[in-house]
Parts: C-alpha cells; structure tokens; sequence
C-alpha cells in the first residue's frame, strides 16, 4: 500500500474512533475478512474473531445507546475514556511497517484527531437534546453511523479528498467547541439553579 493510502487510513481510523470506535473496529476487521481490502500495517489482528465478536456486540449495544436521548450524552462521557486511546492504537497499527518513531507520531496525531472529533460529536448532542422531541436526536446518531462509513471508504478510494475534508472538519470542531462548552456551562448553571431553588409553598 502507497504511503498516502496508509495515512489516510490511519488518520480515517482515528477520525472514526472519535464518533463510533466500535464501529470502526468492526467494520474494518470485516472487510479484511472477506477479503476487500488489505488492511496496512497490523490492523489485520481485527480480522480475527475475537475482535470480530467483541465490536461487534459492542456495535450493536452502542447503537441503540447513541440513540436515547439524554443518555447519548452520558454515553458519550463514559467513552471519552475508551474513544481517544482506542484511535491512537489504530493509528499506530495503520503504521506498522514504519519504524517505531513514525508509529508513536501516528498515534500522538490519532489520538488528537479522535479526541478533537469525540469532543465535537459530544458537544453537537449537548446542544441537540435542548431539544424535548427525540426525533433530532435519533436523526443525528444516523447521520453519524453513515458518516464513518463514507469516510473510511473514501479515505480508501480517495485519500488526499478525505484528508482535506478531514483538515476542513477540525477546523470547524475547533471553531465550535467554545461555542458549545459556554452552552454546556448555561445548562449546567440553569440546572444548579433549578435544584437551588426552594420549593413552592402551599398553597
């Protein structure tokens, strides 16, 4: 596989982490089963059956969690932990081939990448379950579950369109987390008060 080819994957990998790590390990340990493509580097570990069978459980529980609203969110914190470390092994597997220097480059970027893309997916649900209906909420976890598998397949068929595209997405992530981190804080304020607030009297 050309060097472009595998950056891009690696950096798809990581990017797809950030939104649905499960997802992404199962997908890609799939396609390297039957035998579609030729995953780079080490990543054909996922085509084994352990990994095959634990994303794939995993997928089909966090399907349906991304899509309870109110839930999603507390999900999302959970995964925080799991998301951000799990890109950055990617990453460095996408890189096998390559020496120990440039794998430990790949999984500082990967793990940036899942973490700047968890953090963007996290903070759009904050401000989508403002919303009472579920509709919303359920439209967006769709929209996402197609998104990484658009993106990993054109950063196959297409690397340096999903790279710029890529480049194009964390700059506007980064552009809206300041936005969305003052809404979190006015939600959470406007709950505070909620709770502070005494109680009516009898009337």
């Amino acid at each position: 596989m050309d060097p472009l080819t595998e950056l891009s994957m690696a950096a798809a990998l990581a990017w797809g982490s950030g939104l649905r790590l499960y997802a992404v390990v199962f997908i890609a340990g799939l396609v390297q089963r039957m035998g579609w493509i030729v995953l780079p580097g080490d990543l054909a570990l996922l085509a084994g059956d352990p990994f095959l069978i634990a994303s794939g459980v995993l997928l089909v529980g966090e399907f349906f969690a991304d899509k309870v609203p109110a839930f999603d969110t507390l999900w999302d914190g959970l995964q925080t932990l799991v998301r951000v470390p799990g890109g950055m092994a990617l990453a460095w597997a996408a890189l096998g081939e390559h020496a120990v220097s440039v794998q430990l480059a790949a999984a500082l970027l990967g793990g940036g990448i899942a973490g700047m893309t968890h953090l963007g997916k996290s903070g759009a649900r904050v401000a989508i379950n403002h919303s009472p209906e579920p509709f919303s909420n359920w439209t967006a976890s769709f929209v996402e579950d197609g998104i990484v598998l658009a993106g990993l397949w054109l950063a196959w068929q297409y690397p340096w369109l999903f790279l710029g595209l890529l480049l194009l997405f964390l700059l506007l992530v980064a552009w809206l987390l300041p936005k969305a981190w003052r809404l979190l804080r006015g939600a959470l304020r406007q709950l505070r008060r909620r709770h502070d607030a005494p109680p009516n009297a009898p009337g």
